[in-house]
């Protein structure tokens, strides 16, 4: 027997709907127990699936994150291609949120794997484009990921994303776009 999925659950909608209530006017609640920053969010709010109510479990983040993490999942298998002994390791935040990097890189596998980053980027060998997906057999309500061709991830785009995409008026963009990392010496 198969689990209840109480994201369809209509006391814990219920409860998430008061949550939201006294969210500041917003659409939706941030998941406190995953890391938000100005180019990705995590956040819950209540659409609509088959004409009743279900809490969706939402990721939106931008175009220019979704193409840099594809172009480093590209460099990443070339440089365990070209070096078999190296083990990729596992992105880790520390309690505080921030990054935790091993002790040891290998440094010849890092200078690879950033040359190749900067040639698929002049390349523009990497195309990305505006996307929802959604999957209905997540554990908890209805699982939305969604990529928009936005500078920042914001409450005022995140309240316009569930507006449009519970009114079905939400608009892709279907053009590949292709970025270019900005040079912090640059700046």
């Amino acid at each position: 027997m198969q689990p209840l999925n109480k994201g369809f659950d209509p006391v814990e909608i219920e409860s998430l709907k008061q949550e939201i209530r006294r969210n500041e006017g917003h659409l939706y609640v941030l998941n406190e127990d995953e890391p938000q920053g100005e180019e990705f969010a995590h956040f819950f709010f209540i659409g609509q699936q088959k004409g009743k109510d279900v809490i969706y479990d939402a990721v939106l983040y931008t175009l220019r994150l979704e193409h840099s993490s594809q172009v480093y999942e590209m460099a990443e298998q070339r440089a365990i291609e070209q070096f078999p002994q190296y083990k990729p390791w596992e992105f880790e935040l520390n309690a505080q949120g921030e990054l935790m990097v091993p002790e040891q890189l290998d440094e010849e596998v890092e200078m690879f794997k950033a040359e190749i980053m900067m040639e698929l980027e002049e390349e523009e060998a990497v195309k990305v484009r505006e996307h929802v997906e959604l999957d209905t057999t997540f554990e908890y309500g209805i699982g939305l990921e969604a990529c928009l061709n936005v500078e920042e991830i914001t409450p005022s785009l995140i309240d316009k994303f569930i507006r449009d995409f519970n009114q079905g008026s939400l608009k892709l963009d279907d053009t590949l776009y292709s970025f270019q990392s900005e040079d912090e010496d640059e700046l």
